[in-house]
């Protein structure tokens, strides 16, 4: 596993606080055109998603790159997560990861 540039776990309420950091976020997609695809947050919330997918997007979507802002991820990595998705457990981990657990993730 490569250590070198960690990414933060984030969901759309969290994404503020990592602004020009490297992140990771889970999206349900919505919509995609090209190099914008528009899609919710594991928390419900809408995020903007910057970047060609090099796979076919599916339903849920690892998307991993730098918080442009608090509403906006530039995607360097992606990764199909498929049609189901437990969204649920996925903030608790951003929460953990974020919390007091912060050290056990980066």
């Amino acid at each position: 596993m490569d250590t070198s540039s960690p990414s933060v776990f984030v969901n759309a309420e969290l994404l503020r606080m990592h602004v020009g950091k490297k992140v990771r976020a889970v999206v349900h997609v919505i919509q995609s055109d090209g190099e914008i695809t528009t899609g919710k947050s594991t928390d419900e919330q809408q995020l903007i998603v910057k970047g060609l997918p090099h796979v076919s997007l599916m339903s849920y979507v690892e998307v991993i790159g730098i918080a442009e802002s608090d509403q906006s991820i530039r995607a360097e990595t992606w990764t199909n997560f498929g049609n189901t998705f437990d969204t649920q457990s996925y903030n608790q981990v951003c929460q953990l990861a974020n919390g007091e657990f912060k050290g056990l993730f980066l």
